[in-house]
């Protein structure tokens, strides 16, 4: 009962700790270089990222957020429940279809994840505490660049550096959208090189799967990401989980938030020195 007390007392105390730290954001952040941007007028209206981080504190962790909508929709945003945590949260805007094919949105979302590396330490983050999340189309992007090492290998960064990689009912086979692009049916599964499940590895960072329920989920969505969790444990990987929220379908981030911030913990405790 004491130790339970006392764990209680010091959840209750970091938490609280959090809450009164002040926080700063930065908006419409450009994350590829100048050159790119006047290249190109769509890059220089999109690629933009908003950055929430926790004023004097050093070595925080960085969650680094892409929005859902199909590769085709959606806006940037800090989620609020990732507000006053401790941590930064970086919201990512990408170029979207049609205007852009695939894999131009895994192209933006590894130059997002490549700024955040790059300097999120000049606003006192942890380089080696950078976590990956994003709901739908945003987790299926951080499944592609987490996976596929060639994304960040243009930037000279292992993806093996990336803390965890955490999506919210992210696709695992390709992308509906990559499918409509080529003529595949929606309802005709297709595992190629845009499919997160193509690039199972052993020795990839934490994966931590998390869906709602899959009788309410779209498209047998749990289905990919729990064949996705059994590969990768297949492979060797021995730090995949699969989470699937009861009684929410796809629209379960909200629940999933949670989740999220307590595996962050997890992680950074079980990567600690003893």
């Amino acid at each position: 009962m004491k130790k339970f007390l006392l764990l209680f007392l010091l959840v209750i105390s970091g938490y609280l700790s959090a809450q009164q730290t002040e926080y700063l954001q930065k908006n419409n952040i450009h994350y590829y270089d100048d050159s790119v941007n006047k290249s190109d007028k769509y890059i220089n209206e999109r690629c933009v990222l908003d950055i929430y981080y926790p004023k004097n504190i050093k070595n925080f962790p960085t969650v680094v957020w892409f929005h859902g909508g199909g590769l085709e929709g959606g806006e940037k945003f800090i989620p609020e429940q990732l507000t006053k945590q401790g941590i930064a949260v970086i919201g990512v805007n990408y170029r979207l279809s049609p205007k852009i094919a695939s894999p131009e949105y895994i192209k933006d979302a590894a130059a997002a994840i490549a700024w955040t590396f790059n300097n999120i330490k000049s606003y006192g983050g942890n380089t080696s505490q950078i976590f990956l999340s994003g709901h739908s189309a945003g987790g299926y992007l951080v499944s592609m660049v987490g996976l596929d090492k060639k994304w960040l290998a243009k930037y000279g960064i292992d993806a093996n550096l990336i803390a965890g990689n955490i999506p919210f009912s992210g696709q695992c086979i390709t992308h509906f959208s990559i499918r409509k692009e080529k003529n595949i049916p929606e309802t005709q599964p297709t595992i190629d090189e845009w499919a997160p499940l193509y690039y199972v590895r052993p020795d990839a960072p934490p994966l931590i799967l998390i869906t709602g329920d899959r009788e309410m989920e779209m498209l047998g969505r749990y289905e990919e990401n729990a064949y996705m969790a059994r590969m990768m444990k297949v492979s060797g990987h021995k730090k995949t989980k699969l989470y699937e929220i009861q009684g929410y379908g796809h629209n379960m981030a909200e629940p999933a938030y949670p989740i999220l911030l307590n595996e962050i913990r997890n992680i950074i405790k079980d990567t600690k020195p003893n």
